[in-house]
This record gives structure tokens, C-alpha cells and sequence, in this order.
């Protein structure tokens, strides 16, 4: 699914330097490095404020800590998504309450929203799946209305960008009151373990969170608020600052690839093809087919006989995981996600595959036989 080394090689002399540089200062944490890539961050995605974690599962929690959220408290998710989002919330006694999704965007539901809004909901939590961004001006005005916090899931999007109807272009995760992201190694900005980072343009939640990131302290071993254990460490800061610059050109790579893929595929009458919103600038983290007939399992079987590989991003609903069990009705069954859950694959995208490839993948594809 992925070329990580390849990726590697062709920036190895600028990684090594830095990683080196990091080994030559012996600032493990909390080095330089770490407060440049913030920056660096910031200017790219025009956030005031970013604030680098350990893990994008962190920047969720530090988020919905930093809101001084109750136990009880409730807050909207998709049903289609990774455990992570709903995670973080059950983790701090919080109520995830799981809406379904769009079924072209995969995104979260807009018409659910105001649904599940109850006088217990205090904050919704859109991700922006497989690298398009969820339709956020309704979003944030039903949000608005209803007096209710915004914390954009961003780790599938980075880069990825949301015009409004007023025709304002910005990047995902800037929008809401915090975005949190994840840099793992399979992300479109990946480093070489885990890290993470949560931005915001309010001053205040940004104090918040960098307090809460570390022990809840401002100034070394005077603790005002609660806080938890979460650095982005020098090394993994070193390497994203040299990655940060090339993103543009990931981004660029793997929507030439999604092209690639969409001009091969659009008569293919066995599956459905992602669909992009004219509002949304498509990162490509995923590239998800939805496969008809009940054919999915098969077509992936056929694809590993092929050596060709892929990943099926989700196979359960959360509310089914046992987990969340105990969260939701027995009875909850959310049609799009469940119909979801049994279609979507998975096809290679990354930024060093090449077009005989794709067109190998596409080929094998054009002669998968879907039975009727």
C-alpha cells in the first residue's frame, strides 16, 4: 500500500542531516527543531497556533480536555470512521454519539447533525475521511446555533483544502475551534514513528493545550491544570520539518495518481469510484472504491492472488465494535455505514508508485467478474 523507503531515498541526504544535527545538539526533546516545525506548520496551514503531540489519538484527547468537558457530556462523531475518534471520548467519560454518514463523501451526515443535537451535546467531532474534507460551513453554522465546540478529526486530510460559498479557500483542520492531525508513517505528512499536533487560531485554548500537552504546567514543576504526557520528540520534528517542504508535491502525486485511477475506471461497471465535492480539494490519503454486489471480500481475495494489495477502511461500525457497545441501542443499525462497511477497498496510492502499476492494478480490475 505504501513506499516509505523509497519516499526516503529520495530525500535521504536532507533526512539524515537533520537526524544528525538532532544527535550532535543531544536535545531529544524539546528541541529546537520542535518549536521550527510548529512554526513551519502553522505558516502552511495559516493556523496562529500549532501545538506538536505524540500521537494524532492525543491531539483528540488534549483537544476535548482543553474544553473542560463533563463527564456525561456528549459529543457527535461519525459511525464510519477509525475507533480513535470515539476512543478518546469514552476515555474521559464523555458520550460519543454516532451519526451516519454521506454515502458519496463518506463523510459525517449533515441532515443527522441536528438529530443527535440533545440538550446534553456539547461538541461534534467531523472527520475529514480518507483525505476530502467534510462539508464544514454547514458544520460550523449548525454549531454556532447551537452553541457547540468543533474539533476537526484531520489525521486522513492534511493539506487538503474547503471552499466556502462565499469562495474563501483554507485548509482543513483551520476551521473549527481545534484541529487535530497525526503524522504516522502512512499519513500524507508521515514521520518515522508517531507524533501529532493540534492547532487553533484562539490564544486561549492554544495556552490550554500546550499546558495540558505538558502535565498541565506552564512554567517547569508549577502544575495548574491537569494534564497528561504528550511531546512530539526532537527527532520525529527533524524529519517532518524536511518532509513539511515536499508536501506540496506529495499532494500532487497522489491526486495524479487518484486521476489516473478515475480516468481508468469510470466505465468500470463493478464499482463506484470516490466522488469528489466541488468544495473540498481532495488530499488522497485513501483512494476507496465501493464495490457492488456483495463482491467485495472476492475482489480482494482476487487482488492478493494478483499481488496486488489493499485495505478495507472500516469492515465493522463503531457502534458495533464491542468497545462502544454499551453506548448505543441494541437495535442501532445506520444504513450508509453499514452498507459502507461491506463495499469499501482500498487500492494503493502513495508517492512513489509508478504507471505501469497503476495500470497493472487497472487492468486486473477491468477483469474481476462481479457475479450477478
Amino acid at each position: 500500500m505504501l513506499d516509505l523507503k523509497s519516499q526516503y531515498n529520495r530525500i535521504k541526504t536532507e533526512i539524515d542531516t537533520a537526524i544528525q544535527d538532532v544527535i550532535n545538539s543531544s536535545a531529544f526533546i524539546n528541541g529546537k527543531q520542535v518549536k521550527q516545525f510548529e512554526e513551519n506548520l502553522g505558516l502552511f496551514l495559516n493556523s496562529r497556533y500549532v501545538i506538536a503531540c505524540a500521537n494524532g489519538t492525543d491531539a483528540l484527547q488534549i483537544a476535548l480536555m482543553a474544553l473542560e468537558l463533563l463527564p456525561g457530556d456528549e459529543v457527535i462523531v461519525p459511525a464510519f470512521t477509525y475507533a480513535a475518534t470515539a476512543e478518546v471520548i469514552a476515555l474521559l467519560g464523555l458520550i460519543p454519539i454516532m451519526i451516519d454518514v454521506d454515502k458519496q463523501t463518506f463523510n459525517i451526515a449533515i441532515p443527522e447533525i441536528e438529530k443527535a443535537i440533545t440538550s446534553k451535546t456539547k461538541a461534534i467531532i467531523p472527520v475529514h475521511l480518507f483525505g476530502q474534507s467534510a462539508d464544514m460551513e454547514p458544520i460550523m453554522i449548525i454549531a454556532a446555533k447551537h452553541n457547540l465546540w468543533v474539533i476537526e478529526d484531520n489525521a486522513q486530510a492534511l493539506a487538503a483544502e474547503y471552499t466556502f460559498s462565499n469562495g474563501k479557500t483554507v485548509k482543513t483542520g483551520t476551521i473549527g475551534h481545534i484541529g487535530c492531525t497525526s503524522f504516522f508513517p502512512s499519513k500524507n505528512l508521515g514521520c518515522f514513528g508517531d507524533g501529532g499536533a493540534l492547532c487553533t487560531n484562539d490564544e486561549v485554548l492554544a495556552s490550554k493545550i500546550r499546558m495540558i500537552a505538558n502535565h498541565g504546567q506552564k512554567v517547569k514543576y508549577y502544575h495548574t491544570i491537569i494534564g497528561c504526557n504528550s511531546r512530539l520528540d526532537t527527532i520525529q520534528a527533524a524529519i517532518l520539518n524536511v518532509k513539511l517542504s515536499y508536501l506540496p508535491e506529495y499532494i500532487k502525486a497522489r491526486q495524479e495518481v487518484a486521476q489516473i485511477y478515475y480516468q481508468g475506471l469510470t466505465l468500470w461497471n463493478k464499482g463506484i469510484i470516490p466522488f469528489e465535492n466541488p468544495n473540498s480539494k481532495h488530499s488522497f490519503n485513501q483512494y476507496t472504491l465501493r464495490i457492488k454486489n456483495g463482491e467485495r471480500n472476492r475482489l480482494q481475495l482476487y487482488l492478493t492472488e494478483h499481488k496486488i494489495p489493499s485495505m478495507i477502511y472500516y469492515p465493522i461500525p463503531l457502534y458495533k465494535q464491542d468497545a462502544f457497545k454499551k453506548y448505543v441501542p441494541l437495535t442501532m443499525k445506520l444504513s450508509v455505514t453499514e452498507e459502507l462497511c461491506n463495499q469499501v477497498i482500498s487500492l494503493p496510492i502513495h508517492t512513489e508508485i509508478i504507471k505501469e502499476e497503476l495500470q497493472f492494478v487497472i487492468e486486473k480490475l477491468l477483469q474481476f467478474q462481479i457475479t450477478v
